[in-house]
């Protein structure tokens, strides 16, 4: 998905000679943190509500010119690099640009995460399984085929090293609720399963030893 297919041409823009309250107001209307700064068609920068707030509301808005956050993405990179600044700065906005750097238009924040739910498919349905293994144990081939091994496939596949642990962590996505014996075959080869969001039609060989050791305890 590309940044043009998420880009808004009804946020508003300010110029430099303009009002800080002005460009206050706008914010207020639109309901964001951040605004464009534009002479003609020319992107200069973002401006944000604080650094507007710390200033005088009267004066023009090129005082803070030495504040103006000089960040963009073009309109055909992809939707993530749009993310990943939206996430290094905190923006309410993401600008978008041409190769002239001239104004196209901009991105939400909210149009990001939608975006970013239908990329990772959260809005599929479907269980999560996570992983956590020594990184010298990781093979995606193995764990493709032992969830294939059960009927069912890896819609969305992510790995994550923790430097805290030294573990590297799998977040798997799979096409169906019901994980039971995708679990059991996990166990069965040693996989140590963090935690999982599904449905388990019976128990699984750790809650099997859970209860177990429950109804001994209780004896």
């Amino acid at each position: 998905m590309l940044a043009n297919q998420l880009i808004t041409d009804h946020y508003p823009t300010v110029e430099p000679d303009d009002r800080i309250f002005t460009a206050l107001q706008l914010m207020e209307d639109f309901d964001i943190l951040h605004i464009a700064v534009v002479t003609g068609n020319k992107y200069l920068g973002l401006i944000s509500k604080d650094d507007l707030l710390d200033a005088d509301d009267g004066a023009a808005i090129k005082i803070l010119s030495n504040n103006l956050l000089q960040k963009s993405i073009k309109s055909n990179e992809h939707f993530l690099s749009a993310l990943k600044l939206a996430s290094q700065y905190a923006l309410s906005i993401v600008p978008v640009v041409n190769n002239e750097q001239e104004w196209v238009g901009a991105i939400p924040y909210v149009e990001l995460l939608k975006a970013s739910a239908k990329f990772t498919g959260a809005e599929e349905p479907g269980a999560v399984i996570v992983l956590e293994m020594e990184r010298k144990s990781y093979s995606f081939g193995e764990i493709s085929r032992l969830v294939e091994t059960n009927d069912a496939y890896i819609t969305q596949f992510n790995t994550l090293f923790e430097t805290e642990t030294g573990l590297l962590v799998a977040t798997i996505k799979i096409n169906k609720l019901e994980v039971s014996d995708i679990l059991a075959t996990f166990q069965r080869y040693e996989y140590n399963i963090r935690y999982f969001i599904g449905e388990e039609h019976y128990e699984n060989e750790l809650r099997y030893n859970y209860d177990n050791l429950m109804s001994y305890l209780k004896v």
